[in-house]
């Protein structure tokens, strides 16, 4: 999946204004961490790891 999202932003001009951010999130049932991937503007990713979600 994540191959498709860089091709695609490659093409456009902005590809260089998208960053991706791979967030660990704990289970509350189990207590074991997986991971959240999300494309986020540059100037929008430190006020995504500030907020616990999107």
């Amino acid at each position: 999946m994540a191959k498709k999202v860089v091709a695609t932003l490659k093409t456009t001009e902005n590809a260089k204004n998208w960053a991706k951010v791979i967030r660990a999130v704990k289970s509350e049932k189990t207590g074991a961490y997986t991971f959240k991937e999300e494309m986020v503007l540059l100037d929008k990713v430190q006020e995504y790891l500030a907020t616990g979600n999107k």
